[in-house]
């Protein structure tokens, strides 16, 4: 399966700039999708600065005041698009095989759009004492990856709606009763099973999701705090070098 991608690189901090092993931290995961082998086209949403970084040959667009305006710049930049392959710029550790069985287990389940988790023995097996936000579900504990494959003719109408959510955010009681009392008891109970997350969110979000179960903790491994820079720093500090 070969998909078209999107990069988000926009965040205010720069975090995809950030010095890892001997490049910045996105050229790792545009190494990691391209030598996937399953993408066809490469778009990186976020500034110009990013243009020093990106081979030559992949398209750099503005991002948006928001992720999900900068995956919508992102797809304007890839039209023909029957899927795309939506990927943080913060996620350094991730490897071609990552993005190869993710793809690969999407096609077994028809949906809309795939998003990936990891469960937390998963991560504990192979980086002891990473630190991770965990949800408790009936199936086992699990934690978010940083890429969503999406279905280009779902993208406005999940984006629109997901706007809507975190619109609502500020608001606890408006955003209760739109996720609905009774998901969110069995939430905070952890009787909540994938399938119902998959079958309420899809309900939200006006198109069917899926949720994938990854066996590569690197999907998820984002670097948000000082302590995940450190580590990726230890993992690929001994990285290949660029070309001088």
């Amino acid at each position: 399966m070969e998909v078209d991608a999107v990069i988000l690189a926009g965040d205010k901090e720069g975090r995809a700039l950030l010095p890892v092993g001997s490049r910045p931290m996105i050229a790792w995961v545009v190494e990691a999708l391209l030598a996937s082998g399953r993408i066809r086209r490469l778009v990186v949403a976020g500034p110009a600065e990013l243009a020093p970084a990106l081979p030559s040959d992949i398209t750099l667009v503005p991002a948006g005041r928001t992720t999900v305006d900068s995956a919508l710049n992102g797809a304007a930049a890839l039209p023909a698009s029957e899927w795309l392959l939506l990927v943080t710029a913060d996620i350094p550790l991730l490897k071609p095989e990552a993005v190869r069985d993710f793809l690969d287990r999407c096609r077994e389940r028809p949906a809309d759009f795939y998003y990936p988790i990891v469960s937390r023995e998963c991560n504990e097996a192979s980086y002891p004492g990473v630190k991770r936000t965990y949800v408790r579900l009936r199936d086992g504990t699990f934690t978010g990856g940083n890429m969503v494959l999406i279905k280009t003719s779902a993208l406005l109408t999940c984006a629109r709606r997901g706007q809507e959510l975190v619109r609502l955010r500020k608001s606890p009681l408006a955003l209760s009763r739109l996720i609905g009392l009774k998901f969110i008891v069995k939430f905070l109970t952890h009787r909540l099973t994938i399938a119902e997350a998959e079958k309420h969110f899809s309900r939200l979000l006006g198109a069917r999701g899926v949720g994938i179960i990854s066996p590569y903790p690197e999907i998820g491994i984002d670097v948000d705090k000082e302590s995940d820079l450190e580590l990726a720093r230890r993992v690929l500090g001994s990285g290949p070098k660029e070309p001088s």
